[in-house]
């Protein structure tokens, strides 16, 4: 008897991938903007007749979120997306500065390599592959285990309709053979150019140490801090309405509340209205075991499932309107798991005094998990605001919106994205929203516009006048010298 070694296969599956994509992508980087968008078009609208059939299939599958949440946000990533990209100049020519006389030019950076997540897998596995291949770029995924036929379904239907609009075959594909050794071999293939990963923490130290340049969406743990002069009715229905989109599972959606002691009261019991339930003391430790497994990973047993399913699982009975359960917490710390993400329905609930002592609760909570990802204020106080914006260490910093679709770009006007980037502060290279323009090199050409001689008559000139005036006989004098220098250097 012979027995198929599923590693094996996955590591030579994943070698005749990337070469088959670095082929591609030859003739992919030859492209013009205009026939790489019409690819993307007929990808976008292929993705979007598909979205309520693969939003269904995706619940199926994993188990997690709520269907209808997850087809809004397959149309986000495909018609949404669409819109918000179609007239961007990403490759060849895409900006000239004439008075300057500068020119950028954009350059795919080659074959990429995709790590989509078992939460949002067709609207993250749609958005990379639009950003991809507008980004003239090849691009082969490895599908998480637990979303594997959706990431595969979704696929071929981009691949088929891609291909059929004049893509290089190979240009975009995927493991079908899956193991940990195979996606370790596609980042480690010395034709890979980049590694997206997104909601997989575990191979994130893999990508870094494979030596490629990698962007990944780090965990998110927000907090939403409530400050006294904001529209509380607005705020706590911002807040639930996020915090209960596909059930919690997006990664900027908040995971605390963080309310001014003067307004707790009356937050409360808004929250109360809105279908939120404060756990007890002895409820809340039951729920807290449930969220990390023993090695500390999450449990994906409670991942995206609601507020009741959760309440059913330590036994205690709550309201059939409940849509979020709440545990009041004093206190930070990494053994607390109301401290860090928690990819449900669930809040924790923080009062202090003033809104600089909330400002230092919600760094603690990012410090404890989530640094460098989004932050929530909802306040009217401009200054506090500011404040609030200066010194977190996050790339987001959301105002009176929903966090869960404020931070992917859908109720604010940051870029629409699934992949939202730690900056340095998560360990990261860049802090944005993943776009198209961070899948490619900028090429800078810069035309000559002075002469070296220019450059040393003037200083020599400014030297001279120095030393015969020593010291300078007025500021007017020293001011005309360096009017002329930078005169010489226009």
């Amino acid at each position: 008897m012979y027995t198929i070694d599923n590693d094996l296969l996955s590591v030579q599956e994943a070698r005749i991938l990337i070469e088959n994509a670095r082929e591609a992508q030859k003739i992919l980087a030859t492209f013009p903007q205009k026939k790489l968008d019409r690819i993307v078009e007929h990808m976008a609208e292929e993705a979007y007749k598909y979205a309520e059939e693969l939003a269904i299939m995706s619940c199926e599958e994993t188990g997690f979120g709520k269907w209808q949440d997850k087809f809004v946000k397959n149309v986000f990533a495909s018609n949404f997306l669409y819109k918000k990209i179609r007239d961007m100049k990403v490759v060849g020519f895409i900006s000239e500065d004439k008075e300057n006389k500068t020119i950028d030019i954009g350059v795919p950076v080659g074959v990429i390599v995709a790590l989509p997540p078992a939460t949002n897998p067709a609207s993250t596995t749609i958005y990379k592959t639009l950003i991809a291949i507008k980004s003239g770029n090849a691009i082969i995924f490895s599908p998480h285990p637990k979303a594997k036929n959706t990431i595969g379904k979704v696929l071929d239907v981009l691949i088929q309709v891609a291909e059929e609009s004049g893509l290089p075959s190979g240009a975009i594909g995927y493991l079908k053979t899956l193991a940990t050794n195979g996606t370790v071999a596609l980042m480690n293939h010395k034709d890979t150019s980049l590694i997206m990963v997104t909601g997989v923490p575990k191979l994130v130290k893999e990508a870094y140490r494979s030596g490629k340049l990698t962007i990944h969406g780090g965990p998110g743990n927000g907090p939403a801090f409530i400050e006294r002069s904001a529209d509380i009715k607005k705020a706590v229905a911002d807040i639930i309405a996020s915090r209960t989109f596909d059930n919690g599972i997006v990664s900027a959606s908040e995971q605390s509340i963080v309310a001014e002691d003067c307004i707790a009261d009356e937050v409360r019991k808004e929250l109360k209205r809105n279908g939120a339930y404060f756990m007890s003391e002895q409820e809340s430790e039951q729920l807290g075991k449930l969220f990390f497994s023993p090695d500390d990973s999450l449990n994906w047993e409670i991942v995206g499932k609601s507020a009741i399913e959760l309440a059913k699982r330590i036994g205690i009975i709550v309201p059939e309107d409940t849509r979020v359960l709440i545990s009041e917490q004093k206190y930070v710390s990494p053994t607390n798991p109301y401290s860090r993400e928690k990819l449900c329905p669930v809040l924790a609930f923080f009062v202090e005094k003033d809104w600089m002592n909330a400002c230092e609760k919600c760094l603690e909570l990012l410090i404890n998990e989530g640094r460098g990802h989004t932050l929530v204020i909802h306040s009217n106080n401009e200054q506090v605001i500011r404040e609030f914006a200066l010194k977190k260490p996050v790339s987001r910093v959301l105002v009176n919106t929903p966090a869960t679709l404020g931070g992917i770009g859908a109720t604010t006007n940051l870029f629409p994205a699934l992949t939202l980037a730690c900056g340095t502060a998560g360990g990261g290279f860049t802090s944005d929203n993943v776009s198209p323009m961070n899948l490619v090199n900028i090429r800078k050409v810069g035309y000559g516009v002075r002469q070296l001689d220019d450059i040393t008559n003037v200083v020599q000139a400014g030297e001279e006048a120095m030393i015969n005036q020593s010291p300078i006989d007025s500021t007017q004098d020293l001011k005309a010298i360096l009017e002329k220098l930078l005169a010489h250097l226009k």
